[in-house]
């Protein structure tokens, strides 16, 4: 399977990318925090629509989206509604959350989507077939901000994306000590090679799991999340510093 090319930015080749959540409550926010990102070293914008004070108007989602694809100065745009159970701003059902997608992925802003995995089935199912037929590349996920699954657990939720029609399978999972971060990362790595061109996003949350976000590309992970202001999970790294820290293991290897 090849990597995924959004725009001109190849994620699964190369240093692992870095994207960058913006996270505002209002559209001006948005857009100063997105003006922000000049200068930085970003690849991938993630605009946090949970965040959004008015988020649950779907085609108001979709008039911000463009607006946030405009600001970004031709960036790669991913959009994604966090839920309030995978450690998001806000509580949705399953039918308002697939409207939602429906219209980012129909608003024409969006390079990327992301899908949560333990959504209702039909609807994931939906929104990737939606995703496939407008080009938008559909970064499937799981969230566990209380516990370390174990490995077996890790893969089998990873495959499972993979048979929904994931592009990018992605898990953040949170360690209770340093031997959690191991077992994430070994994960990472069986899942690499089980399915070695399929770019995955894996990251072990907080303090302890900085590591994984700083050195993932040794073990298969194909891009990273940092920050530009304000992070959006436990554990973010400014992203200047992330890239030089993510350009000195790529080039160590």
């Amino acid at each position: 399977m090849p990597a995924v090319t959004v725009k001109d930015v190849v994620i699964g080749e190369g240093t692992p990318k870095i994207i960058v959540p913006l996270t505002g409550a209002d559209v001006p926010t948005l857009l100063e925090q997105a003006a922000a990102l000049d200068g930085h070293p970003v690849d991938v914008v993630e605009w946090r629509v949970d965040h959004l004070a008015t988020a649950d108007d779907p085609a108001t989602v979709a008039e911000i989206a463009r607006d946030i694809a405009r600001a970004a100065g031709g960036l790669p745009l991913l959009v994604t509604f966090r839920t309030a159970a995978e450690g998001g701003a806000r509580a949705i059902d399953d039918a308002a959350y697939g409207e939602l997608c429906h219209a980012v992925v129909r608003s024409g802003a969006a390079d990327l989507v992301d899908v949560e995995l333990f959504r209702d089935e039909e609807v994931v199912r939906a929104v990737v077939a939606a995703a496939r037929d407008d080009g938008v590349a559909v970064v499937m996920s799981n969230h566990d901000f209380e516990t370390t699954p174990p490995k077996p657990e890790i893969l089998a939720r990873l495959r499972r994306m993979r048979e929904l029609g994931a592009d990018i399978p992605k898990i953040a999972v949170m360690p209770r000590d340093p031997g959690d971060v191991l077992v994430l990362l070994e994960a990472t790595w069986a899942m690499h090679r089980e399915l070695p061109g399929v770019p995955l996003i894996t990251m072990s949350m907080a303090g302890a799991g900085v590591v994984s976000r700083l050195a993932g590309e040794i073990f298969g992970s194909a891009a990273t999340f940092g920050t530009v202001g304000q992070a959006s999970a436990p554990g973010q790294v400014d992203a200047d510093e992330l890239r030089r820290t993510l350009d000195l293991i790529h080039r160590a290897r």
